[in-house]
């Protein structure tokens, strides 16, 4: 088949007229005269090869359309990635340099001849350059930098049509580029909220596919957990970026659960957006994130209980350990302040088993135990052995958690001044490194210590 179609275009060639002229030189599609035909013939044996997967030789009668006459057809930028591609697989480094910049030129070249075709426009062509840009030069800063300003005019031009890898891998280099500083907190931010918006509108069309749904949540996903990890997701830019958008997206559940758990993630417990959000989004559908942002909201205006039966809310429908130990915890702050010691040690040791690493629990604890001294045992001896426990307690904190240790050791200092005096553990009968039971509530064996 392949003979047959060189001796018919060997006609052709002998017919053709002396004046020849590439394409790339006349700004015509095949060229002219003998050019013409050698671009015809070359055209068609890369498309008879690639069709037939002979990359290998579908490269060389590639090469010479492209080099030749680039405007001969469209599919000559469809198919050339992937076959510069499978040259670079075995190229030496040398050689990958140059397949390299020739696949840039492909791009190039494609903007250049068929930027203006509706399926793929210039746009969304700077997206793929980019994203190719991305694979096989990730290292280098300048090329990152370029990269970044191809995906950002992309996802500009496309708007929500993007493509869901377009989309993530802006996200993902502007994340990259302001945790190195060179780009501001303002610019990544407007990144962040242009992606996100972008994902939500494309998501409420009914008419995409099982795929491409998924791909998109994958992004939205992606930049939210991205976004939220740098210091560019602090309280104040948060409420500068959403509080504008609150009324027109109050029941848009979607956005609230985003907005709220960026919020309660950083624990904006001042923020009056979080208190909205919550609201609106308790209304549509509980959740930890807004039954934590009703607590806060109860709190501050001090309506304990009511305070209390929120976070016991966000508490059950969390099932992320981290928050769920910060609720807990809190509860236990609110119990300790409210003078119910015993409760504020029981959600402490729910606080600690979900989270045993942290020292914050095991503080509570102790100061619960020393608050409630006075009211533990029959004498002044027993009401200070209270102490023993408490201070057993704060060791325990600074133990595993080394960043309450300051905080630990100024309780300890004062609360073992109130440890009983030598003389007293001996007229009581114990003598010191004995072990002592703590009663009442408390319950617990301790070493006898002097102060």
């Amino acid at each position: 088949m392949r003979t047959l179609k060189f001796l018919g275009i060997g006609l052709v060639i002998s017919l053709a007229s002396v004046n020849a002229q590439k394409g790339v030189d006349s700004g015509t599609r095949y060229g002219k005269g003998e050019d013409s035909v050698r671009c015809v013939q070359n055209l068609s044996l890369y498309s008879e090869d690639f069709k037939n997967k002979n990359y290998a030789e579908a490269y060389n009668s590639w090469l010479v359309v492209i080099n030749e006459c680039p405007q001969a057809h469209i599919n000559l930028y469809i198919d050339g990635p992937r076959l510069v591609k499978t040259k670079m697989e075995k190229a030496t480094a040398a050689e990958k340099e140059e397949y390299y910049q020739l696949l840039m030129r492909v791009y190039d070249l494609r903007m250049q001849y068929f930027g203006n075709d509706r399926r793929k426009p210039a746009p969304a062509i700077k997206g793929d350059k980019a994203i190719d840009m991305l694979e096989f030069k990730r290292s280098e800063p300048a090329v990152v930098k370029e990269a970044y300003g191809l995906l950002n005019e992309s996802v500009d031009g496309v708007g929500n049509a993007s493509q869901p890898i377009v989309l993530i891998s802006f996200m993902n280099i502007a994340t990259q580029l302001y945790q190195e500083n060179a780009i501001d907190a303002s610019t990544y931010i407007g990144h962040y909220t242009k992606v996100t918006d972008m994902t939500d509108a494309r998501l409420k069309d009914s008419n995409i596919s099982e795929s491409v749904r998924k791909a998109l949540e994958q992004v939205k996903n992606a930049s939210e957990d991205w976004f939220s990890k740098t210091d560019a997701a602090n309280c104040e830019n948060l409420e500068n970026i959403f509080t504008p958008q609150l009324e027109e997206n109050k029941l848009n559940l979607e956005w609230l659960k985003r907005v709220n758990t960026l919020l309660a993630r950083k624990l904006c417990e001042d923020s009056e957006l979080l208190y909205k959000t919550a609201e609106y989004q308790h209304n549509i559908e509980p959740s930890s994130g807004s039954a934590y942002g009703l607590a806060r909201m109860n709190l501050k205006s001090a309506n304990y209980e009511t305070a209390l039966t929120y976070f016991n809310q966000a508490v059950e429908l969390s099932d992320d350990n981290e928050q769920k130990g910060q609720f807990l915890n809190q509860i236990a702050t609110i119990q300790l302040a409210q003078g119910n010691y015993p409760q504020a040690r029981t959600y402490a040791l729910r606080a600690i088993e979900v989270k045993p690493d942290w020292g914050a629990p095991y503080i509570v604890i102790g100061q619960a135990y020393a608050a409630a001294a006075g009211n533990i045992g029959e004498n002044e001896f027993e009401h200070k052995a209270v102490y023993w426990a408490a201070v057993d307690k704060l060791m325990r904190a600074k133990s595993v958690d080394a960043s309450v240790a300051d905080r630990a050791n100024e309780l300890i200092r004062s609360y073992s001044a109130q440890f009983p005096p030598i003389d007293e553990i001996f007229f009581q009968g114990h003598k010191e490194g004995d072990s002592f039971t703590v009663g009442g509530w408390i319950n617990e064996r301790t070493t006898i210590r002097k102060n």
